[in-house]
């Protein structure tokens, strides 16, 4: 009885390899004739037995359904299967098919490296981009660039979640995007190139061609990654982690005003104005030259009816940029912000006529104030509320001459 059994045993194991080998090789006919969809067929009728399948059929195997599935454009299992095969190959000690198939795996990733280009440039189908991008870098890990080139496309599709995930994992792998560019100056044209690599840079310049060689490194990519990260969740209404997310960047760069600038946009998307001024204070400490930092520190301490302190940080940015319009035209506001309790006051001494001319006085004083900072504003980027605000001070004022002037151009702008 024992010896049956195992006759019958060695009688499956035969008819099992001779199967495979079958199956194998009708498989390898086919795609020999390019007949991908049969060497499918063929190959996955073995998958049952690849934990069992004889070691000399086994690379195979794996070889041969690599093949199959990238002829039928399915890269992603197609690299699979050759991975196995590599992974086999060095469990065994041999590359038989390995170094068959490691050209094949590469000319994969080139085609759809490609078209991953082509739909992003040409195509400008965002999406799709994102997709190649990303199974470029699945299929070839080393290259990080694809799977930035994918968060980018993912991020223009407005496919936010999909965009999230890659820019998170780019941040879990330390991406920095940092890059390393050859330089020389052309001597034809005097335009410096980047010349690829060093070698070809030094190859180029030894030759004759090219002049005065440098080398210059590219920003890095963190404070972007964030940045967007914190983006998509302001888009996805979750403001609270985008904060979240900065202030974890912002630990291990402090010192980095594009991260504090974003982390303060978002507290304006929260209307928390009082946390938005402080970064602003803040941001002047790093940036001290910056005009647009004073402005917003004038647009919260206006909101906030700090007139004085607004007024205060409208010539600050104007002294730092001479030409700024809108500070101009935000601290002519906020000098005439004065004007409401002067008004509310008026209207409650209607009857009192020298208290009311006293303060009619006053209101024009507090125009006459405002006036050359509004007149530079319209001077420097002329708007339909420059002209209108001028026209209605010279009204007041009853400086006659110049409302006449400028009230055919209001009426022209209004259309």
């Amino acid at each position: 009885m024992k010896n049956q059994i195992l006759a019958l045993s060695f009688g499956l194991m035969t008819i099992g390899a001779f199967a495979q080998k079958a199956e194998l090789k009708a498989a390898e006919k086919a795609i020999k004739k390019s007949e991908f969809a049969a060497a499918l067929t063929a190959v996955n009728s073995l998958d049952a037995m690849e934990a069992t399948m004889a070691a000399k059929y086994k690379a195979k195997y794996y070889y041969l359904k690599g093949q199959a599935l990238s002829g039928q454009d399915l890269y992603s299992e197609g690299a699979d299967a050759f991975n196995k095969l590599f992974a086999y190959e060095i469990e065994i000690g041999k590359a038989k098919y390995t170094k068959l198939a490691q050209p094949m795996l590469n000319s994969m990733i080139e085609k759809i490296s490609n078209k991953a280009a082509k739909l992003y440039n040409d195509d400008k189908d965002y999406k799709g981009a994102s997709e190649n991008f990303y199974l470029t870098y699945k299929l070839y890990p080393a290259d990080t660039t694809t799977l930035y080139n994918a968060a980018i496309s993912a991020n223009i599709a407005k496919e936010y979640d999909t965009a999230l995930l890659f820019y998170n994992e780019l941040k879990t792998i330390g991406y920095t995007g940092v890059l390393t560019q050859y330089l020389a100056v052309n001597k034809e044209t005097n335009e410096t190139e980047n010349l690829g690599g060093k070698g070809q840079r030094d190859l180029m310049v030894k030759a004759g061609g090219y002049i005065n060689p440098t080398d210059e490194t590219t920003e890095s990519k963190q404070v972007e990654i964030i940045k967007n990260i914190g983006y998509i969740l302001v888009k996805q209404g979750k403001t609270k982690e985008a904060i979240i997310a900065i202030k974890e960047a912002r630990k291990s760069n402090p010192k980095d005003l594009n991260l504090l600038l974003n982390e303060a946009d978002l507290y304006v998307k929260l209307e928390q104005m009082d946390k938005f001024g402080d970064l602003m204070e803040e941001a002047i400490t790093l940036d001290p030259k910056n005009p647009t930092l004073f402005f917003n520190l004038g647009v919260v301490n206006q909101n906030q009816k700090k007139t004085d302190e607004a007024v205060k940080y409208y010539k600050k940015a104007i002294e730092l940029k001479p030409d700024y319009a809108d500070a101009y035209m935000n601290l002519s506001a906020a000098i005439l912000s004065g004007q409401l309790a002067i008004v509310n006051e008026m209207n409650n001494n209607l009857s009192n006529f020298k208290k009311y001319d006293e303060l009619e006085a006053k209101q024009k004083e507090l125009y006459k104030k405002a006036l050359p900072y509004l007149e530079k504003a319209d001077g420097i980027k002329r708007s339909l509320e420059t002209v209108r605000s001028l026209l209605n001070i010279y009204d007041i004022l009853e400086m006659n001459d110049k409302a006449d002037a400028l009230r055919p151009i209001y009426k022209e702008m209004r259309g």
